[in-house]
């Protein structure tokens, strides 16, 4: 597994940074990449653990972030993060009058 540490200049791949978190049943990696014209981009993906007919694979998802991007997807995720950082303490009165959905439905 990848962690946290920069890549040496002659490393194949055009990797120079990957960071993997662990959350529950999921891992997140942020891979900082570079294209052939050198210009910086970053992929995020999640993989997750899951059976499938009493055999252990991994599910990916990945996405694909443009220096173009940077800022504004920044400012959404930052954004987001503080809305529900506002709504948290409102959140279990809201769960209660919700639906049985289940996070990993969705």
């Amino acid at each position: 597994m990848k962690i946290d540490r920069p890549m040496m200049e002659n490393e194949s791949g055009g990797e120079v940074f990957s960071k993997a978190v662990r959350a529950g049943k999921r891992t997140y990696f942020f891979d900082v990449k570079t294209t052939k014209g050198n210009d910086l981009y970053l992929t995020v993906t999640e993989s997750k653990k899951v059976q499938n007919q009493g055999r252990e694979s991994y599910q990916k998802h990945k996405i694909f972030l443009y220096k173009e991007d940077f800022e504004k997807f920044k400012e959404g995720l930052i954004e987001a993060l503080d809305k529900i950082e506002e709504l948290k303490d409102d959140y279990p009165m809201m769960q209660n009058s919700s639906s049985d959905l289940d996070f990993d439905d969705l």
